[in-house]
């Protein structure tokens, strides 16, 4: 296979604050610099894009020194949490903006859906659009005219097809804007997380039409946080973190590489600040090992509890209650529980919760536990995500024996008989 995109040293800067350097002679300069090829002097000073530390300079890299290639019909997965600089490496491969430093190469026709109504003319109508963006791609009005019941039918806004898409809705706007960049036959087809604004059947079916147009051997570039469709549709994928990249590789492995990102920051059970509810004040939580130990690692086959430390105010404890998701470390929700679906109540005042897990229950991996604190029994009032983590860790075997892990994330023990 051909390589259809090349990235080459590919660096990004933005100036904070001012967009000039500030005086005619340092603009000339950079004028000059441009001229001859050279790189702008001004732009050496620039510090990496960590929105966590505070900014010492006037230049931040977006994106800093990435390198990497893609081959035609690859499902590429760009991975990283917000403000990574995902966005950002896919508007310079749309050519909606220009790297600072280093080079991309794209060889084909590339149709990019970056954002709700991406190259549409809002006060054109949603069949007038289509003509408008098949003629970006350079397509021909009778190749157009080809796919355009396709277009309207996929989309599922036939009955507003003549209207202006000024007064679509998001999930509108989305659903015409994927048909639109999918069907009209690009080589290159890039996704950003645009598709979190469709409901579920309009996802799927957007996630079956990419999977489509990777087998007919054009290349797909893929932005998504729902980690379980990247694994569905990407073969391979990169990571990046404060616009470095910092890892590549199949799907599966960056799946796991990216859900492990934080897990030394999560294992902190002392909250660094109090997590604040209306009437509810949760000051620690996190797994442990029974009987005192420290620590939130297990092995198989031990028992863990969670526990959390909470204060309730003004005697509101019967109006509160808790409510866990635990997930696995490709990002799917294993189970949830509750207190007060096992008929336990929190109480007034400082109070130490404990749920104990049984024993031969989790399998060997790493687990994500998110709260929900739910008030009058139907209202979310906090939902904190990957708040703590829980690491199992696999005993040691006879030799000889089975040494892999087994499949699913639950191992239990059931009560076995002989009745001969």
């Amino acid at each position: 296979m051909s390589t259809v995109i090349k990235v080459e040293n590919l660096s990004k800067i933005y100036k904070l604050g001012e967009v000039t350097t500030g005086t005619i002679s340092q603009d000339v300069n950079r004028w000059f610099a441009k001229v001859r090829g050279k790189e702008d002097p001004f732009l050496k000073v620039g510090q990496v894009n960590d929105r966590t530390a505070s900014g010492t300079r006037d230049f931040v890299y977006s994106l800093r020194d990435i390198s990497f290639e893609v081959q035609q019909g690859d499902t590429l997965a760009i991975v990283g949490r917000n403000g990574a600089g995902k966005s950002t490496l896919l508007k310079i491969l749309s050519r909606i903006t220009s790297p600072s430093i280093g080079s991309a190469k794209i060889r084909g026709r590339v149709a990019s859906l970056l954002e709700v109504g991406t190259g549409f003319n809002p006060e054109l109508t949603g069949k007038d659009n289509i003509f408008l963006n098949g003629a970006i791609l350079g397509m021909r009005k009778q190749e157009i005219k080809s796919k355009l019941d396709e277009i309207i039918d996929f989309s599922g806004v036939d009955k507003y097809i003549d209207t202006p898409v000024k007064r679509y809705s998001s999930g509108m706007y989305v659903r015409l804007a994927f048909a639109v960049a999918a069907h009209l036959e690009p080589e290159i087809l890039i996704v950003d997380e645009v598709l979190a604004v469709g409901d579920a059947e309009f996802q799927k079916k957007c996630l079956g039409k990419m999977k489509d147009v990777s087998g007919q051997g054009r290349t797909v570039l893929f932005v998504s946080h729902n980690m379980a469709a990247v694994k569905s549709l990407c073969e391979h994928g990169i990571l990046l973190k404060n616009g470095e990249l910092v890892g590549r590789g199949t799907s599966q492995d960056i799946v796991a590489q990216y859900m492990g990102m934080g897990l030394a920051a999560n294992t902190i059970k002392k909250l660094e600040e109090p997590i604040v509810a209306d009437d509810i004040d949760v000051t620690e939580i996190g797994f442990r090992p029974p009987n005192g130990k420290t620590g939130n690692t297990i092995t198989e086959g031990e028992a863990v509890e969670l526990f959390i430390k909470y204060k309730v105010n003004n005697n509101a404890a019967d109006r509160y209650h808790f409510t866990f998701h635990l997930h696995d470390d490709q990002g799917e929700v294993l189970f949830g529980f509750s207190p007060s679906r096992d008929n336990e109540s929190l109480l007034n005042g400082e109070d130490t919760l404990v749920c104990k897990f049984p024993t031969n229950f989790l399998n060997v991996g790493s687990y994500f536990l998110a709260l929900l604190i739910v008030k009058d029994k139907r209202n979310v009032i906090r939902w904190e995500k990957d708040i703590t983590t829980l690491t199992v860790s696999t005993r040691l075997h006879e030799m000889g024996t089975w040494m892999g892990k087994e499949p699913g994330f639950l191992v239990p023990s059931f009560l076995w008989e002989h009745q001969s």
